[in-house]
């Protein structure tokens, strides 16, 4: 006779790891942000990002004909420092 026993928790520690690796490899695919991804990263609505930060000399950002774009990984900087600093 065989006996399987099942740890629950385990395998939920494992599917959480590897969620969360899928996670990060998927923001670290991202090379560039549209304003559509940054309200969806920031959870604000984009006249809020212009009062806030969007005119900051720091804040990076191009514009490519009539869209703006954001590069990915100095945006997220960008914005924790800005964060930061307002607590």
């Amino acid at each position: 006779m065989l006996e399987v026993h099942i740890d629950e928790e385990a395998i939920k520690e494992m599917y959480h790891d590897a969620i969360e690796k899928r996670l990060e490899k998927l923001d670290t695919e991202m090379v560039y942000w549209d304003t559509k991804e940054l309200k969806k990263r920031t959870c604000m609505s984009w006249n809020t990002i212009l009062n806030n930060f969007f005119y900051e000399n720091e804040f990076p950002k191009i514009k490519v004909g009539g869209k703006w774009y954001f590069p990915a990984a100095e945006t997220e900087k960008f914005l924790k420092k800005w964060l930061l600093q307002l607590g």
